[in-house]
């Protein structure tokens, strides 16, 4: 199967209670298709006591049987919380987008994406403020000839 056709196929699960284990969204979500398979993301904390982030994934055979996941367990209640059924999304670079370490303006590819050219070098000459000679104005705006 394609990255494509199986992220289809993929659910996204959230607002689950810490009792949830893989094998409760398995049987959760059996009635729809076959469960090709089904994670919990881990804490990033190793140290943490929580058994997982309180969101999982739940992969279809088919994305049709995704579908009707969605379509029926979406603000269904699960372990007495109200869950959330989405499609799931691809995974995101760490280094990309918000939320990223590293600056958006220092990513790759960012300058290219929005036409941004690179600052020119001065060569030691002073660069003309283009602020000067607007103190004397009275109003905002382009000057009337």
């Amino acid at each position: 199967m394609s990255d494509q056709s199986r992220q289809r196929a993929t659910v996204y699960v959230g607002g689950l209670d810490g009792q949830v284990t893989t094998q409760t969204l398995h049987d959760a979500f059996i009635p729809f298709g076959e469960v090709v398979d089904v994670s919990l993301p881990k804490p990033e904390l190793a140290s943490s006591t929580e058994p997982h982030r309180g969101f999982g994934y739940v992969e279809f055979a088919l994305p049709e049987d995704a579908r009707e996941a969605i379509d029926n367990m979406d603000q269904s209640e699960l372990y007495g919380r109200v869950i959330k059924v989405n499609q799931a999304k691809p995974q995101r670079d760490a280094n990309e987008g918000l939320g990223s370490r590293t600056a958006v303006w220092e990513q790759e590819g960012y300058a290219a994406k929005y036409s941004i050219d690179e600052p020119a070098e001065t060569n030691g000459d002073t660069v003309e403020d283009p602020m000067q000679g607007l103190e004397g104005l009275a109003e905002a705006g382009p000057r009337q000839q």
